[in-house]
């Protein structure tokens, strides 16, 4: 079975952000505006490019990424990987056609049968909703979080406020850098 992996840049207080911030958003920019570049703090995003053999999105999030990422060095191990983006309203014509293969998965069920086939994790970057109902049918195995010294109140949030049973984690990983980043690893326990 394959690891499905959550990775984002977080608030302290659990908010999220499009790349390059969000239009309409008064904290727009906070992941990279007020804070010191630390290359080091960002080493995992670097990793997770080798790791990983497949990226999982949501439609809002593939339709951020997919007009930048295709040309950009820094994302370079993504471009010939395969890429699932769960949506129920994304068709083929939506899809770029410089950025490797690309199926659209059209329910949790299909990321679940996804995560039964052969190969490596499975890199899930940003797409709030589908963090959140990923996690809420158990089929999230780890989350890779870089969380900043931020309490940001308003937002998109990355965890659920569905009332469910607790879910325990165990934190596999973990450093703080001198910009107050904190890297946070942590497996689910099932």
């Amino acid at each position: 079975m394959r690891t499905l992996i959550s990775s984002a840049f977080v608030s302290l207080d659990g908010v999220v952000e499009a790349p390059g911030g969000e239009e309409g958003y008064r904290n727009s920019g906070w992941t990279f505006k007020d804070i010191e570049f630390v290359p080091e703090a960002y080493e995992l995003k670097g990793r997770e490019q080798g790791e990983a053999s497949a990226i999982l999105l949501g439609r809002a999030s593939y339709q951020a990424f997919s007009p930048v990422w295709p040309g950009m060095a820094d994302f370079a191990g993504y471009k010939a990987m395969p890429k699932y983006v769960v949506s129920t309203t994304l068709t083929e014509d939506d899809l770029v056609s410089d950025w490797g293969p690309t199926t659209i998965l059209r329910t949790l069920d299909e990321v679940a049968a996804l995560k039964e086939t052969e190969g490596g994790p499975i890199i899930m970057h940003g797409s709030a909703a589908l963090n959140r109902a990923l996690s809420d049918a158990g089929l999230i195995d780890r989350y890779h979080l870089l969380v900043f010294p931020f309490l940001l109140g308003a937002g998109k949030r990355l965890f659920s406020a569905t009332d469910k049973d607790a879910q325990k984690l165990r934190l596999v990983e973990h450093e703080a850098y001198s910009n107050g980043i904190q890297k946070q690893v942590f497996d689910v326990v099932r």
